[in-house]
């Protein structure tokens, strides 16, 4: 197969030419993700610092090997990296770029995700499932093998079952049911919070999320594992629903595996539609967001803006309630245009409410005003705009 050299943070591999991201290709890499890895440096380097050992690492998905080499090469105090891929030739091209770099604390195997997982002698103290597609029946076994206190760094790319464009797979790969909002890829990111929670439960475990985000194709979380029946059933408290109405977009949580949810929107009297059960917990740790920010510039990433970006972002919107509005959805519905979102997100701060944008959205804003308030401040802006005009 053709091959091309790539440089990426502190490594240089070989990838295969190849004209289309796709599962058919001979070796798996997709460039898009370099700002998936970029974070997921930041991410693990910021936790191994919590720590007083040096750590273990499972990239159950190695591809070319280029997250495992990042890895090793990027992140300090790491003992070993074990790389698996069930492609032998992902297995050879692996190998061949750990030699490339110099590179002796990796493993490169080949062997399906779940059975490397759950053949490990000892627990790892990092998992990273990134797979082609859903992480759903991988969870368990990462659940099950990763050691008390270790990190799980999930992605997902199905966005089109979890954002609630194909019911169906979600319900069949989550358990849950989606909900096509304005933030749907928000409900996606708890959706997938909720299953690996689940998961963890069964092993009288629970998470503690550090960030997750969603960008592009793909939606990614990181989180804390922790054990303890007691703390456990604590952390199951954070599941629920959310009810919305698309006709006035007025949402409401309720938390719990059964809870009593109206049919009808107390706003406008009609039907409500739901989504859940979902993770009603934080999105973000706000403390973790700012050290990692601080600690960004050690290290060497070529995106390396575009992680302070969304890691800002991330931090401003991490007190905010659940759920965000789209001023543009909301401008339709009154059948205005949209207003300056500066204007309306200063006119909301002024009357002490919390608003901050979202990087789920570009338009986006997410705050604690009620929704009537909310309306009443983009007509009155919209109203003195056209009246300054005239």
């Amino acid at each position: 197969m053709d091959m091309h050299i790539i440089k990426e943070g502190l490594i240089e591999i070989q990838v295969p030419d190849f004209e289309k991201v796709s599962s058919e290709a001979p070796v798996f890499y997709n460039p898009v993700m370099e700002l998936n890895r970029d974070i997921s440096v930041v991410v693990i380097n910021q936790y191994r610092k919590s720590l007083d050992h040096d750590i273990t690492i499972c990239d159950a998905f190695g591809g070319t090997g280029i997250r495992g080499a990042r890895y090793s090469k990027e992140i300090s105090g790491v003992k070993n990296v074990t790389v698996g891929d069930v492609n032998p030739l992902a297995v050879e091209l692996g190998i061949k770029n750990m030699e490339r770099n110099e590179i002796t604390n990796v493993e490169v195997v080949k062997n399906d995700a779940n059975i490397l997982l759950q053949s490990n002698k000892g627990l790892f103290d990092v998992v990273d499932i990134d797979p082609f597609g859903t992480p759903a029946m991988f969870i368990q076994s990462a659940a099950a093998n990763i050691r008390p206190g270790g990190l799980i760094c999930i992605s997902a790319t199905d966005t089109s079952a979890l954002c609630g464009t194909y019911h169906d797979p979600c319900i069949r790969k989550y358990g849950s049911k989606p909900l096509k909002t304005e933030y749907c890829h928000e409900n996606g990111i708890r959706i997938l919070l909720a299953s690996i929670a689940r998961n963890l439960a069964v092993n009288q475990k629970y998470l503690r999320v550090l960030f997750s985000h969603s960008t592009e194709h793909y939606m990614r979380i990181y989180a804390i594992v922790e054990r303890g029946g007691k703390k456990t059933n604590q952390s199951l408290e954070n599941i629920g629903f959310i009810a919305h109405c698309s006709n006035c977009l007025h949402r409401e949580v309720f938390q719990g595996y059964v809870p009593k949810i109206p049919n009808t929107c107390p706003n406008c009297g009609e039907n409500y539609s739901t989504a859940g059960p979902l993770w009603l917990g934080n999105l973000w740790d706000k403390e973790f967001i700012a050290e990692m920010t601080e600690s960004i510039e050690d290290l060497t990433l070529n995106r390396k803006d575009e992680v302070l970006k969304l890691f800002n972002s991330c931090y401003e919107e991490a007190d905010g309630p659940i759920t965000f509005y789209d001023i543009h959805k909301l401008c339709k519905k009154l059948k205005i245009s949209s207003p300056k979102l500066n204007d309306v997100m200063d006119e909301v701060k002024n009357r002490g409410y919390f608003m901050s944008r979202t990087h789920f959205k570009l338009t986006g804003i997410r705050t604690d005003v009620p929704l009537n308030e909310l309306n009443e401040i983009i007509v009155d802006i919209k109203e003195k705009t056209l009246g300054s005009d005239v």
